[in-house]
């Protein structure tokens, strides 16, 4: 077997299934509210990845990652859940997901102001791209039915893409600190602990729901929330981060895919052309022109060009290994 097919699998699980859950929101948000939906997601996802943490042996995450921890706990596994629980109410599935994917451009933006990364021009532009985009799916569903409704899942949708941004910018410094799955466990767990004020409502309405509504919220915690992340991080460790992340282009088609053939629901020729636009600013914010090496490239352990990513571990998986030995 080749080495790469573990890795391949990885990637092909982790976008399926986080276009997946785009779909079984929408199913399972006829039957809970979003505060609800959202507790039960994350206890779901607590309980299976308690249970790899235990597995793993690993402990209580060092002290440095717990910042990053509690704010990606609050921010994205609480926030975003809830305000894309709120927005797909109002919004189809595969428009949800064109919106949310903004998100990197968002990222860079925050890591600029937040970590002193570099704001280059073309993020700039890209930014622009996906501002037009947004006002263009904004305007679309506004166009019929109920405007104001509409308009308000579009801003919670894109309310979600600054949470998730904000997560993953806050998580960046805690893997210097933790391993992956310490970081997304303790995230969980705290994201779970915000949601509790929702335990009444989701007690009030797991008796009402019918089973494929609780088996969709089920699946949200399981697969798209705790063996996703998982299979990110094994993939992460395997191949370059930039050629990763391009992976998730492909959530947005995937989820219009399956909402269409699950849910009948097939976004508008302007709601299309907007969330288009969205995805155009965030390729346009990432794309990077081919040019020489410079000297200062190479790699003194080789004699030639450094490999692209050398020395950078998204995953902290090297600094927990240094820790450990």
């Amino acid at each position: 077997m080749s080495p790469h097919l573990p890795t391949l699998g990885a990637v092909c699980f982790t976008v399926f299934a986080w276009a997946s859950a785009f779909v079984s929101i929408r199913s399972a948000g006829a039957a809970y509210s979003p505060g609800a939906l959202a507790l039960g997601r994350l206890l779901a996802a607590s309980l299976v990845l308690v249970a790899l943490l235990l597995l793993r042996r690993e402990g209580l995450p060092p002290r440095g990652a717990r910042r990053g921890i509690l704010v990606s706990g609050l921010v994205w596994f609480a926030g975003y859940t809830v305000a894309l629980n709120w927005g797909e109410r109002l919004v189809d599935a595969g428009t949800a997901s064109l919106l949310v994917n903004t998100g990197p451009i968002l990222m860079a933006l925050l890591a600029a102001r937040l970590l002193g990364e570099a704001l280059p021009p073309r993020l700039m532009a890209g930014m622009a791209v996906s501002f037009v985009g947004a006002v263009v799916v904004g305007l679309s569903m506004s166009s019929g039915g109920d405007g104001t409704t509409s308009v308000l899942g579009v801003v919670l949708c894109l309310l979600a893409a600054v949470a998730y941004a904000t997560g993953v910018v806050a998580q960046k410094p805690a893997l210097s600190y933790g391993t992956p799955l310490q970081i997304t466990t303790y995230s969980c767990l705290t994201g779970t602990v915000a949601c509790l004020p929702f335990a009444g409502q989701l007690a009030a309405e797991v008796p009402k729901a019918p089973l494929s509504a609780t088996l969709n919220m089920l699946y949200l915690g399981v697969v798209p929330t705790a063996l996703a992340f998982t299979t990110w991080t094994f993939a992460l460790a395997r191949m370059p981060a930039g050629k990763l992340g391009a992976t998730t282009y492909a959530v947005p088609a995937i989820v219009v895919l399956l909402s269409w053939i699950l849910l009948g629901e097939v976004p508008a020729w302007l709601t299309l052309l907007g969330g288009l636009l969205c995805l155009a600013g965030v390729a346009v914010s990432r794309y990077r022109p081919r040019t020489a090496a410079a000297p200062a490239d190479e790699d003194p352990r080789t004699g030639g060009h450094a490999r692209p990513g050398a020395g950078y571990d998204p995953s902290g998986t090297q600094a927990s290994r240094k820790r450990q030995g």
